[in-house]
């Protein structure tokens, strides 16, 4: 992946063709991980090349960059997060990859949380980074229970849905980062928590005809 290679900028010009085309990649990359997540065995291993081709899938004939790491700067609009220069990347994804092998041990939602947050945190791509992270969360998720999770709607639906919380979640983790490279990714796993039994009981309700009206 040479850096001076990676080409920038859009293809499509027309926002109404960029809807339908996220709409297309959105469904190629769900199938995708769902693929992915049905065949996994416990040799498979989170790389830096199956996260390009997530993102290559969610920007493909949107952004020029698909299946590139960035090879150059990107600042973050109304967020005191800045990603790290691009020269850290690969090295800082490559990190990431290893973290998650490390720590395949730890519960399910744990790994996925990290994940969520530190694809965003890093930044790697030009475009495509919340989408590349939301799969590669939901992947990794399922992959560590060992079976696809049932549910019509996805916990990368559902965050779609109701950004607020996940955003609220990246802002917490990236100030404990900021605070001497602290990790707590607490309020992502309390959303990720939140998110799953939210997934699961729409299956209870569709099998049932009940509504689960939550306590309190």
């Amino acid at each position: 992946m040479s850096s001076s290679l990676v080409p920038k900028g859009f293809v499509l010009r027309d926002k109404a063709d960029k809807v339908r085309q996220e709409t297309r990649n959105g469904v190629i990359q769900a199938a995708y991980v769902i693929h992915l997540a049905s065949i996994w065995t416990p040799e498979k291993r989170l790389t830096v090349e199956l996260l390009c081709e997530l993102q290559r899938l969610a920007v493909n004939q949107i952004y020029r960059c698909a299946g590139h790491l960035r090879d150059g700067p990107v600042r973050l609009e109304g967020c005191e997060h800045q990603p790290p220069d691009h020269l850290e990347v690969h090295h800082l994804v490559g990190a990431m990859c290893q973290y998650v092998e490390d720590h395949w041990h730890e519960p399910a939602v744990h790994v996925a949380s990290y994940l969520m947050w530190r694809i965003n945190w890093i930044h790697p791509f030009f475009g495509g980074n919340g989408r590349t992270a939301r799969a590669a969360s939901y992947l990794i998720l399922c992959a560590k229970l060992g079976f696809v999770l049932p549910g019509e709607v996805t916990i990368p639906e559902l965050i779609v849905s109701s950004r607020e919380p996940y955003y609220n979640a990246l802002r917490s983790a990236d100030a404990a980062w900021a605070d001497g490279q602290k990790l707590d990714i607490s309020v992502m796993e309390e959303l990720m928590e939140d998110l799953l039994a939210e997934q699961l009981v729409s299956i209870h309700e569709k099998a049932t005809g009940k509504k689960i009206v939550p306590n309190g």
